[in-house]
């Protein structure tokens, strides 16, 4: 495949995971939105299903890695870095514009979320307010959790521990499924699968730190919170940002040194 088929279908894919996945965690939050307050199972499957149709969208372009950390696993794997400056960009890219199109799919309800005094803080706030104050004295301000991840409890050697290992099931998994044709990426039963992980993942280990397991998912939509012109947006937490790209790359890696112990 071509370097330019590589980069499309990642920007393409990548943009379709974010805005899917970025939409329902905007679907749960923002005050005005039908879904407000479905719960963790709704995020989580939501995130599922946009890996899966992502998966699907992108993969004749470019295999669909979708991820920085499957990307270079399978580089590891392989023992080819070429590639990897190419799908790195288009994933990045494609978050960044998944992640706007959040925004301008609930562009009302982010103005009226943000600026209603019980979010962002006033008279009469009580606990809502307090807690969005308690979070942007952190630097995470009340509408970062639709673009990126953050944890509950800080301890950066947890936080990092639990992204590696969020992204080594993950990773594993991609690589001890049956590649499609081209040999690079996922094909439409490892979509499926893949998929399924996700869910998995985000049940059993996503408390900790929301599991971004994914860098692009994480670093291409806090680029876009911290650009777009949101009201009362707060901060975007940059002090913890470096935990959901080390981790899920480390664990990429981590991944790969097992498949080829183990497996090949």
């Amino acid at each position: 495949m071509s370097s330019s088929d590589i980069f499309i279908g990642e920007t393409i894919g990548t943009a379709i995971l974010i805005l899917l996945g970025g939409g329902v965690c905007a679907a749960v939050t923002l005050k005005a939105s039908k879904a407000r307050n479905a719960g963790w199972l709704a995020i989580t499957f939501g995130w599922g299903f946009a890996v899966l149709t992502a998966v699907y969208t992108s993969a004749p372009l470019s295999g669909a890695h979708l991820n920085p950390a499957v990307t270079l696993a399978l580089a590891i794997k392989d023992k080819d870095f070429s590639n990897l400056p190419t799908y790195w960009g288009g994933q990045l890219l494609g978050a960044m514009i998944g992640a706007a199109l959040v925004w301008v799919a609930y562009y009302g309800q982010f103005h009226a979320h943000l600026t209603d005094k019980e979010i962002v803080g006033g008279p009469g706030a009580q606990a809502t307010a307090a807690k969005a104050v308690e979070a942007q004295e952190k630097g995470a301000g009340p509408v970062l959790g639709i673009f990126s991840t953050g944890p509950e409890i800080r301890n950066a050697v947890q936080n990092l521990l639990t992204e590696i290992i969020g992204t080594v099931v993950l990773v594993l998994a991609v690589l001890t499924q049956g590649l499609n044709d081209k040999g690079n990426g996922l094909g439409t039963l490892g979509a499926l699968i893949t998929s399924l992980v996700v869910v998995s993942i985000g049940l059993s280990l996503g408390g900790p730190t929301g599991y971004a397991i994914n860098p692009a998912r994480d670093l291409g939509p806090r680029l876009v919170h911290a650009l777009l012109p949101l009201p009362n947006k707060g901060g975007s937490d940059w002090s913890y940002a470096w935990i959901p790209v080390v981790g899920p790359l480390l664990g990429g890696a981590i991944a790969a040194g097992i498949y080829n112990v183990a497996f090949a």
